[in-house]
């Protein structure tokens, strides 16, 4: 019998199909990693959110022990045909399930902004599942990106930090800026250890999209744009938090 949780995911899963941009998969996925390089830890590592696998794709290049929570039974079929046994799956919602051991690294990538309860969830990180000397990369679409500010003076929506209608159809329940996403990692109790941004972006995704089918951006542009992304977190893509355990 089908529960509320299951049909709350499909519903998400649909939306999600709507949102994809190949911008996201092929351009911010290897920088996300590449944001990460420097600070990640030997041993394991916890994928919350896994999705259909993609990115979890590209963590394995990095590890051999990767588990994977994700909701949808929908996407955890597809991830197990994309990787096979390569990664141990737990099918739940943050909320309620219970992982069996510690992680060194865990992940959290364009998330947070679609729980009801960041903060509970990520108390749960800091309390049960991150090890000692195990680090949390958290990343969330950034409020103040070039192309919302963009959008704003346009008039297409009415304040940076606004979560527009496709947004709250793909499961958006706020939208983040730096300020806001390290006072939730601190509420929760998590200690910040690095703040940053990845990807300059000035253009919407959809336009990437379009641009990425021609041969006017070049990878000398892209690693431009992280490049002064590191310089300019605040008007970047996506903005990442480093975390390592704090007051329980």
């Amino acid at each position: 019998m089908r529960n509320f949780n299951t049909e709350l995911s499909d519903k998400h899963n649909a939306a999600h199909e709507k949102y994809a941009y190949s911008f996201d998969f092929d351009i911010m996925h290897p920088y996300m990693l590449k944001s990460f390089s420097t600070f990640l830890r030997p041993g394991n590592l916890l994928e919350l959110g896994s999705y259909q696998g993609k990115f979890t794709e590209r963590l394995l290049q990095h590890f051999d022990d990767v588990t994977c929570v994700e909701a949808s039974s929908d996407a955890i079929a597809i991830a197990k045909k994309r990787l096979g046994n390569r990664i141990q799956q737990v099918e739940g919602m943050f909320e309620h399930i219970n992982l069996p051991r510690q992680y060194d690294n865990i992940v959290m990538t364009h998330v947070l902004e679609h729980l009801d309860d960041p903060v509970q969830v990520l108390q749960r990180v800091n309390r049960e599942w991150l090890s000692e000397t195990g680090r949390f990369f958290l990343v969330c679409p950034n409020a103040n990106a070039p192309s919302r500010q963009i959008a704003v003076k346009m008039g297409l929506i009415s304040h940076n930090a606004a979560v527009t209608p496709a947004e709250a159809e793909h499961g958006h329940r706020i939208t983040y800026a730096l300020d806001t996403l390290e006072r939730d990692a601190s509420r929760a109790g998590l200690r910040v250890v690095h703040r940053s941004g990845i990807f300059f972006k000035a253009l919407a995704n959809f336009q990437w999209d379009r641009l990425l089918q021609t041969d006017i951006i070049s990878k000398e542009y892209l690693e431009g744009c992280y490049q002064l992304g590191q310089q300019y977190p605040d008007l970047c893509s996506s903005i990442m938090l480093v975390c390592e355990r704090g007051n329980r």
